[in-house]
């Protein structure tokens, strides 16, 4: 009888993450879904969310939700600070995350799958809760992306972690200690917000003008465009809430 592989640590690693960020998801922060049906379900897409959360938890909560409800594979653009922590590490390996990519996935685009990013980088995680729901300006590193592959660009609100782990403050020290942008005051755990995603309807990227000043010009009203619709979404879905708890 043939002894079956034992599981690497990693791979046990992957699978709690994803345990937990299920029950998280579905259970915890109650998160309610819309717009699946914008993602399409062959070709490639590039999904472009706001950030938000002091400790980024969005980025793994809308991971772990696509890869359950979409069966086809998302892969993320992820910091660099992702992969220097062992859990996290594994998990984001695991699902195809990358980082250190200038072109922000355009290999995969070209090879028909989908691609997300959260344009606002660590400035959108790093703004303090006072400034909850106000979208930093986005790199346009993606709208570039976009025009070069075809790729639609999909954009996705989410509303409900900046409640979750409010940023309330920054520790210099320890921010330098683990070469980090910010190491923020935030709750110890979570906070159980209600959270809701909002998939948007698909923005076709434009045919780039072969004249260097005009593709500049496309890429940036491309950017604007993304930004503009992405925080247009938040602000209705914070508006429809009640309570954010409820």
């Amino acid at each position: 009888m043939a002894e079956s592989n034992p599981r690497s640590l990693d791979e046990i690693a992957t699978d709690a993450l994803d345990n937990v960020l299920g029950w998280l998801a579905d259970e915890y922060l109650r998160v309610e879904v819309s717009g699946l049906g914008n993602i399409p379900e062959c070709g490639p897409a590039m999904l472009i969310a706001n950030h938000s959360g002091a400790w980024g938890l969005d980025a793994f909560v809308l991971h772990n939700l696509l890869h359950r409800e979409l069966g086809r594979p998302v892969y993320f653009y992820a910091s660099r600070v992702v992969f220097r922590m062992p859990a996290l590490a594994s998990y984001a390996r695991h699902h195809g995350a990358f980082a250190d990519d200038p072109t922000l996935g355009r290999d995969r685009l070209a090879d028909g799958h989908l691609v997300g990013v959260f344009p606002e980088g660590f400035d959108g995680v790093g703004k303090p809760f006072s400034q909850r729901y106000r979208l930093r300006p986005f790199s346009p590193g993606f709208a570039v992306t976009a025009m070069q592959t075809g790729a639609p660009v999909i954009p996705v609100s989410i509303v409900g972690a900046e409640e979750s782990l409010p940023k309330l403050g920054s520790i210099a020290p320890l921010a330098r200690r683990f070469d980090l942008p910010y190491f923020p005051v935030t709750t110890l755990l979570p906070l159980p917000a209600k959270w809701r995603i909002t998939v948007g309807e698909p923005v076709p990227a434009p045919e780039p003008p072969d004249d260097f000043a005009e593709r500049s010009a496309a890429t940036r009203r491309l950017c604007d465009a993304v930004w503009i619709t992405v925080q247009g979404m938040v602000g209705r879905d914070v508006r429809q809430r009640r309570n954010p708890f409820w």
